[in-house]
């Protein structure tokens, strides 16, 4: 749990009581600072989970648990309220219509709230159906039981995850209002920081757990385990995700509660403001739930593979989703209120803010990206080489991030053009291209899948605590996901040409970031098969890394590359 952002204090505020803006470059570092403190929680968070449950069917059983629910929260929350939300909410702000603007928060505030209740009370309800639904390949598994194939019953156990973890969603989503209104006034720390809560209180339930199940809170061979205890395990971990919920929106409420004028909750639809963001929100939601259609088809679609691909995925998607967050959420948080803010006919700005951003986006994603596909092995090792995750384990998921990873700069790239759509008022876009996104990934994915998941990892060599073999097909999944970024980010840019013909992206900007970082590689790799076998995987990965980012970041400084200054800048801020 964290307190609201400390130190430095207000700029002062103006005659309509708004707060004059800090500088542009210092916004994305307090979201990229903020999306750091809670990925760094959520590797360890994850790392905690590899340890009790491999790649074995808790580890399944955890992923869809967590997944199903943030589908409906994904859908509802954070994406979905800042583009609907935050630019109606930041242009009451601008006109100095500050109680206007609280009292539009406060009917937002309760259509979600009335929204979200009843869909988290409808999803604890019919827990059953909705397993069955997202992973209608567990629904197999007590026959697959009692014919000696399996040792836990995924579908069961899910059930009451599922009903455990359903509330979370509810709670999320309002977090994801605190959010808008905090990224409105400017307050970027906060909200990106908080859910530091929500992943230190899923890794306090997993030692209650254990305390509660072994009478030590870290067994020393978890693999040994019965199934029966780690499925107790489980379940506390499930209660400390609903409380860690709770947590991550009460955190932000004290600093919400002050910078609103005129709050006041309600469900009226007439408050001024509120049907412009209606408007906006449908067609976003119906982007948000392609994207949700997408994340629901990779459960559904996992759940038949074999034992522990949903685990593999989730395993390596924290990596992959790591240099998103830092890299393209931070930036494209920080501009999107100042995009909405600008007139549609400064088009000179509104360019130069987006060719800025997406340089100082791939400045860091891309050697982010040549980084993983060289020696994310060595951080794979590094993060979750414990317990029960072993070798076998390792390549599945090291092969899986590599093709996430692919698709990485496409992903980010999107984020940014999306927000610019979302800040001129036109969602439908970016909803109608996710489509496309969506049917060309599982068009890639499937046939190649299931053709992959008759390969194994490793002949001989199983994963997880029930020592189930682990095969290839989640690799197809992850390679759909590029293919389709890749698409969607084409289709996004083409779009963007037609809205605002001109436009060009900083093409010499992204070619020197990739050269430098094919040239910083060459030592890196040298170093990583120089070292001893022996070693840990933490200090080879933390050498490794601290070579090819030095040697990165120096050649970038002896260039004098402007988006590293940009950076040091923010940073320095």
């Amino acid at each position: 749990m964290t307190a609201p952002e400390p130190a430095a204090p207000a700029p002062p505020a103006e005659e309509d009581g708004r707060s004059g803006p800090p500088p542009r470059g210092s916004r994305a570092a307090v979201v990229a600072a903020g999306i750091l403190a809670s990925r760094l929680a959520g590797l360890v968070r994850v790392r905690a989970a590899a340890y009790f449950f491999g790649l074995g069917p808790h580890a399944d059983v955890l992923e869809a648990a967590l997944r199903g629910p943030n589908l409906l929260q994904n859908l509802l929350g954070e994406g979905t309220v800042s583009a609907a939300f935050i630019p109606v909410y930041s242009r009451l702000l601008e006109a100095g219509r500050e109680r206007e603007a609280g009292r539009f928060a406060g009917a937002i505030f309760g259509l979600l709230l009335a929204l979200a209740a009843a869909l988290s009370l409808a999803g604890m309800l019919l827990a059953r159906p909705v397993v069955a639904l997202l992973t209608p390949g567990f629904a197999g598994d007590a026959a697959r039981i009692a014919a000696g194939e399996l040792t836990v019953d995924r579908f069961e156990l899910a059930v009451t995850a599922v009903r455990i973890i359903f509330p979370m969603t509810g709670v999320l989503t309002l977090s994801a209002w605190a959010l808008g209104v905090l990224n409105s006034h400017r307050r970027f720390f906060l909200p990106y920081v908080a859910p530091v809560a929500w992943n230190a209180a899923i890794l306090a339930g997993l030692a209650a757990g254990a305390w509660a199940a072994f009478g030590e809170p870290v067994p020393a061979e978890p693999s040994a385990l019965p199934a029966g205890a780690l499925g107790r395990v489980l379940i506390a971990a499930c209660w400390g995700a609903l409380a860690g919920g709770v947590a991550q929106f009460a955190v932000q409420l004290p600093l919400v509660v002050r910078l609103l004028r005129g709050f006041r909750p309600s469900l009226s639809t007439r408050v001024a403001g509120v049907r412009e963001a209606l408007a906006a929100f449908g067609p976003v939601v119906a982007g948000r739930g392609v994207y949700q259609l997408s994340g629901y088809l990779d459960l559904l679609l996992a759940s038949l593979l074999a034992t522990g691909a949903l685990g593999a995925l989730r395993y390596a998607q924290v990596l992959y989703l790591l240099p998103i967050g830092l890299f393209g959420l931070s930036v494209a948080a920080a501009e999107l209120p100042e995009l909405a803010r600008l007139k549609g006919d400064e088009l000179a700005p509104f360019f130069r803010r987006l060719r800025g951003s997406l340089a100082q986006m791939m400045f860091l994603t891309l050697p982010t990206a040549f980084g993983y596909l060289a020696f994310g092995s060595v951080l794979v090792a590094a993060l979750y080489r414990t317990g029960s995750f072993g070798g076998a384990d390792n390549r599945l998921v090291y092969l899986l991030l590599c093709a996430y990873t692919l698709g990485l700069p496409a992903t980010t790239a999107s984020r940014l053009l999306q927000n610019s759509f979302y800040a001129l008022s036109e969602t439908r876009v970016p909803a109608r291209i996710a489509v496309l996104r969506v049917a060309v990934s599982v068009a890639v994915a499937v046939p190649l899948m299931f053709w992959l998941d008759r390969f194994p990892v490793a002949v001989g060599e199983a994963a997880g605590p029930a020592g189930d073999p682990l095969f290839l097909g989640a690799l197809g999944l992850a390679a759909g996901s590029a293919v389709g970024a890749w698409v969607e980010l084409i289709a996004l840019r083409r779009a963007l040409a037609v809205r605002l013909p001109g436009f060009t992206p900083p093409w010499r900007a992204l070619a020197r970031s990739a050269a430098l970082a094919a040239v910083a590689l060459a030592p890196a790799v040298a170093l990583a098969w120089a070292l001893p076998a022996g070693w840990h995987p933490a200090p080879r990965a933390l050498a490794v890394v601290a070579v090819y980012s030095s040697a990165y970041l120096g050649g970038a400084r002896l260039l004098g590359v402007p988006e590293l200054s940009a950076w040091l800048g923010r940073l320095g801020r």
